[in-house]
């Protein structure tokens, strides 16, 4: 079943097939995922919002329940009354002076009386037009409908969330794809890289989850301008669960790649190893000619002397 939804879906919102390697040996190639601890941590805040959703709508079911019932107890009851004529309610009286009170002491005023929320309720109800109840159900039990439906649409989003976490690390760079929703994939070159570090927060050391932020050259500029989170000169593998594996592969894979002088992968006009072979293939030339004249003239000597 999650597979025909998983179809469906990424066909829908156009997501590519799985990411290709990034330039580098076949055989170096090196694919990480996003731990299962944060696929298990994104489903329990998904349940904590489907919970959160359904004690609303029973809260507020309930409450409309509880309002049609007072406003239908009061129309009955009003309709099987007799009309009844209304006195006028005599204002307040003062409270006498106490004895023994200079003349022109004021007085105190009565307690005013507590209001009462049923009558409140009444008067509500006999100002509300018919159709304001239907309405409100109405509303209610839509509402109910989309909760059902989107219950296996945000369940199936999540879950292809962490699905759609590639880290690919080959010999001389690595690619980083993920979301669905907002398809983002980056690849950085060895030839840039400047900083491997490991971040942990504290529920991430919980559940044995940690990030390894790849920076390349310019990323020191984002953060001396404030700049939080990615930016175009940082990669980051989200919740792994094997960060120091990552970052000594990257580290051990940055030192052998400057050691070898390779450059950028890019850039092919000032390939440092092409221009050693071209060196190479003139240099050998050279020397092939000097050679073949070498041989031509000491025959040329031999036959004089002979």
């Amino acid at each position: 079943m999650f597979d025909w939804i998983r179809q469906r879906v990424l066909h829908f919102l156009r997501v590519p097939h799985d990411p290709a390697p990034p330039f580098g040996a076949p055989g170096s190639v090196r694919v990480f995922r996003a731990a299962r601890n944060y696929y298990n941590l994104r489903l329990v805040r998904w349940g904590f919002g489907q919970v959160g959703a359904l004690i609303g709508i029973v809260v507020s079911l309930t409450f409309l329940t509880w309002f049609k019932g007072e406003i239908d107890a009061f129309r009955t009851a009003q309709a099987a009354a007799p009309a009844a004529v209304v006195a006028p309610v005599p204002p307040p009286a003062a409270t006498p002076a106490p004895a023994g009170a200079a003349p022109g002491t004021p007085t105190r005023k009565a307690a005013k009386p507590k209001r009462d929320a049923r009558k409140d309720l009444q008067r509500i109800a006999a100002r509300t037009p018919w159709w304001v109840i239907p309405l409100i159900e109405f509303f209610e039990f839509g509402g109910i409908l989309l909760f059902l439906v989107q219950l296996p649409v945000t369940f199936a989003a999540v879950r292809l969330d962490f699905e759609m976490h590639w880290y690919i690390v080959t010999d001389r760079s690595l690619r980083i794809r993920t979301g669905i929703w907002r398809l983002q994939e980056s690849t950085m070159s060895f030839a840039n890289l400047q900083q491997v570090e490991v971040k942990q927060g504290p529920l991430q050391r919980l559940l044995g989850l940690a990030d390894v932020h790849v920076q390349s050259a310019g990323g020191a500029g984002d953060h001396a301008q404030g700049q939080v989170g990615e930016s175009l000169h940082t990669g980051i593998f989200h919740s792994v669960n094997n960060a120091t594996e990552i970052r000594d592969l990257i580290l051990e894979r940055l030192r052998q790649f400057r050691q070898a002088g390779l450059g950028d992968p890019d850039d092919h006009g000032h390939h440092p190893a092409a221009a050693t072979i071209a060196s190479a293939e003139v240099t050998s030339g050279d020397a092939v000619t000097a050679a073949r004249e070498l041989v031509a003239e000491a025959r040329a000597l031999r036959a004089s002397l002979s």
